[in-house]
């Protein structure tokens, strides 16, 4: 009973530790409206997952800066776009595609005074799927023991990263399908034109024989 304990505390020290992995930290620079321009965090997602972006921006409002923030994947959809941003800004969101998803953040000057240092602190932290999850909430709900919610949230991480391998065996298939296929089109195009080059040359020298023989010089 030891050792199971013991591993299933490595685990989730192990799956803690990644959920902590994810969180970003930088600075944004402050610039002019004219010449803004946006910091983008891009992430993929599956179509249909429940995704938590977390921004926690320092300064307060009024110091001469204002950060918004874009929340927009590839196909063209928008999930949010918070403005003004101080403090902590949640924006959850269920994709509505299988596509990359982009977290941009600007930073812009709102007054004509000189600020010392025009940059605000940024931390982001997204979430994804079983880790969107309030699972504290769930527990609650569920009258689930701590041991039983960590290892539910354990067994949907893992259908998760095996739904990400099918998805990538999927597209190595396909890439796999379309390389094939690709070899083959350029192989009967390459033998193709060599059948023509030699239907060419065979043409062009009868061509030049009975020219050469109608004007008597052969």
């Amino acid at each position: 009973m030891a050792p199971q304990r013991s591993l299933l505390q490595c685990i989730c020290s192990v799956l803690l530790f990644v959920g902590i992995a994810h969180a970003l930290k930088f600075d944004l620079i402050a610039q002019t409206e004219s010449a803004k321009k946006e910091r983008c965090v891009r992430n993929f997602v599956g179509q249909d997952t429940l995704v938590v972006v977390t921004a926690t921006v320092d300064g307060y409002k009024g110091d001469g800066m204002l950060v918004n923030i874009y929340i927009r994947d590839a196909v063209g959809n928008e999930y949010g776009r918070p403005r003004d941003v101080v403090g902590e800004s949640r924006t959850v969101f269920t994709s509505h595609a299988d596509a990359a998803f982009d977290v941009c953040f600007e930073n812009v000057f709102t007054g004509s005074k000189r600020i010392n240092n025009p940059t605000r602190h940024i931390e982001l932290d997204i979430d994804i799927g079983a880790d969107a999850k309030d699972w504290s909430a769930i527990q609650a709900t569920e009258k689930l023991k701590p041991v039983e919610a960590e290892l539910r949230r354990i067994e949907e991480i893992t259908s998760e990263l095996v739904t990400d391998m099918e998805y990538l065996r999927t597209r190595e298939q396909k890439l796999r399908d379309t390389n094939e296929s690709t070899n083959t089109r350029v192989k009967w195009f390459g033998i193709a034109t060599t059948w023509l080059l030699i239907g060419l040359w065979a043409w062009q020298i009868m061509y030049l024989r009975a020219y050469f023989r109608s004007k008597h010089l052969i």
